[in-house]
Order: C-alpha cells, then structure tokens, then sequence
C-alpha cells in the first residue's frame, strides 16, 4: 500500500522506501550532468553550509563517486556512491553509504545502527519543457534495526534532500 503526500511530493511505502519528486527548470541532459560531473557536484551535494572536495568520480558501473564533507565547524565526514547503472540521460541508479578516506564503507558517524547501504534510483523525464526527477531510495538488506533506525530518521532525511534538491535548483538557476 502506498500513502502519498502531495504537499511534499512524497510517497512512502511498506518496503521502507521513500520517493521524492521534484522539477526543475532545465534541461534534461543538463540536470543528468549536475549529477554525474564533479566540477558541478561540488556546488550544491550535501548540506547546505558544507564544503566538498570530489575525491573520486569514475562514472561507470561499478565506479565510484568518493567525495568528503566539512561542515562550517571544521568536521569532515566521507561518503561514496557505487554506481550499478548508467543511462544518460534518463537514469541513475546506486547505492550511497559513509566511507573512510580510502573508500571503504563504515558505518555512519551519527549513529550505530544506520543502514550501512542506501540503494537510491534516479530517473531524470522531460515534463513541460523541465525536468521531473523522481527519487526512489532506501536501505538496501538492511537489519530490523537498521530498517527501523531508517524509519524513524524518514522526516529528517526527507528533509535533508529536500534541502541539497534546494542547493541544486539555485545552482540550476545559476548555470
């Protein structure tokens, strides 16, 4: 059973996943590349405030994208992207987790239990002369308590991507 909040454009549904829909005023091929081109990704991936450095983008199945994060305070936390497909410029598919410097996949600095894994698909449609994105993620094998830790933190993360989707759209605007 799906349940939809049209307000927020997103539906959730019982496999714990959460479905974010936005539009943006550009191309298609343009918005594909904001995600897929570190020299864009850099602007607006993460939260807002935060500066990243793009260690590593191989834009390829089975690539990597390795980036770091430093909050205004001076933290700095890493993060990668493995990819699994690649359809420009229609599709994204991968999975996202917190990693070491070297890139290997640790558990997330905030809490013990979050999913190690999030399997996140993209798909990029032209609508009205925009583009609709629609994003499909959520953990990926995760333990009950992984599964339940992702359930309670659903608003908080809705709300994240809701603001780095934000950061894009300026960005966009920008271009």
């Amino acid at each position: 059973m799906n349940k939809e909040n049209t307000a927020n454009n997103v539906t959730t549904n019982e496999e714990n996943e959460l479905v974010i829909t936005r539009i943006f005023d550009a191309p298609r091929e343009l918005v594909f590349k904001m995600w897929t081109d570190p020299e864009h990704l850099k602007h607006w991936w993460g939260p807002k405030g935060f500066t990243m450095n793009v260690a590593k983008l191989e834009l390829r199945p089975g690539g990597m994208f390795h980036y770091s994060q430093k909050s205004p305070d001076g933290q700095e936390m890493w993060g990668k992207f493995v990819y699994r497909e690649i359809t420009a410029p229609e599709k994204l598919v991968f999975t996202n987790s917190f990693s070491d410097e070297e890139g290997n996949t640790i558990r997330a600095p905030f809490s013990p239990t979050w999913p190690l894994e999030i399997l996140n698909i993209l798909t990029f449609s032209e609508y009205e002369g925009k583009t609709k994105l629609v994003m499909q993620g959520g953990p990926l094998s995760p333990t009950e308590e992984e599964r339940k830790t992702f359930e309670a933190a659903r608003n908080g993360v809705k709300q994240g991507i809701g603001g780095t989707l934000d950061q894009l759209a300026d960005y966009l605007a920008k271009a």
